[in-house]
């Protein structure tokens, strides 16, 4: 095992403290496992808490600031947080104006929100939750019921933040956010395997040669293992698998995200062929995102997520964000 790091037991920990000297506009508690905007709770303002398992940086601390979230929950490596984590990052950004649970669709993660939830509501907290299901892959997997929450936790996250900066109220804030997750489905491919620090080998076996297609964040399996295939055919593949799924009426925000190990390089070249086959569909870009965002530690290979906006999400979008992963317009 060659990585850096310490030893296993410690690198969450050794990563939040490396995050909190990083980034002084962020109060990092190490030991509670909490990352919170310092200028939190902000009036007037609706929160957004989201959170996952560490090893998929820079979500979801890396999201943490004006106009996207306000606070979020690291779990250990592939792991959820626990309630008690999300409950203290509720009461340390709720202003009164109540506050947004975003959660991917992983069973651990929904059973520790919803006991989150439960826990600051008996602390006077208005809690709201979104659930972000928008792999295309499949149906079920290893840690899911239902669709997996990948790609579109990004755009979820930072228009529902964007609604809630502009002071628009909690159920407002909701609904948005339910509208973008509607509005997005993602599919994803890997090129090698994960490596956990606990295991120190890889987490399962993909020859040489080979690719997965409809992998999973975590390493969960895909639709089906084939020999390796050139950017543009992976593209026709994945790109194909969400329009089959999300029928094209409005124009897109794309993202073409790296899970980890995969070069710009790569990406960049990867998203030409991705504009390719969105041109041949006559699909309408608005906007497009590329780089590494919603990761799964060492892996190599990249997910396709596709949003549809209409002028007031791209108007959302488009608004000022200012966090250690995402910035613009501040």
């Amino acid at each position: 095992m060659r990585m850096l790091i310490n030893v296993p037991e410690t690198v969450v920990a050794d990563a939040l403290r490396g995050m909190a000297a990083a980034h002084p506009e962020l109060t990092v508690d190490v030991e509670n496992r909490v990352i919170v905007r310092r200028d939190a709770p902000v009036a007037g303002q609706v929160a957004l808490v989201s959170g996952g398992g560490s090893g998929h940086e820079p979500l979801h601390g890396g999201f943490v600031g004006p106009g996207m979230l306000s606070a979020a929950c690291p779990g250990e490596v592939f792991t959820s947080p626990v309630p008690d984590q999300m409950a203290r990052a509720a009461a340390a950004v709720d202003s009164g104006e109540g506050v947004l649970f975003v959660v991917k669709n992983y069973t651990g993660d929904v059973l520790n929100f919803d006991m989150a939830a439960e826990l600051a509501e008996d602390e006077g907290i208005r809690i709201a939750k979104v659930l972000v299901n928008d792999d295309v892959a499949v149906t079920d997997s290893l840690f899911t019921a239902g669709r997996r929450g990948t790609g579109a936790t990004l755009f979820v996250e930072k228009i529902a933040g964007a609604a809630a900066a502009e002071g628009q109220p909690l159920e407002r804030v909701e609904s948005v956010a339910r509208q973008v997750n509607e509005n997005s489905r993602s599919f994803g491919v890997a090129l090698s395997a994960v490596t956990t620090p606990a295991k120190g080998s890889p987490t399962f076996d993909l020859p040489p040669g080979e690719l997965e297609l409809g992998i999973g964040i975590h390493g969960e399996p895909g639709r089906e293992r084939r020999a390796m295939m050139t950017s543009g055919e992976i593209a026709d593949f994945a790109v194909g698998a969400i329009l089959d799924d999300l029928p094209p009426r409005d124009p897109v925000l794309v993202l073409v995200n790296g899970m980890g190990a995969t070069p710009l390089l790569e990406l960049y070249g990867f998203n030409a062929e991705v504009q390719r086959v969105l041109g041949e569909r006559g699909v309408a870009v608005a906007r497009t995102l590329v780089g590494d965002y919603v990761t799964s530690l060492d892996m190599a290979g990249a997910s396709v997520t596709l949003c549809q906006v209409d002028e007031e999400l791209l108007r959302l979008w488009d608004a000022p964000v200012r966090t250690p992963a995402l910035r613009w317009g501040m």
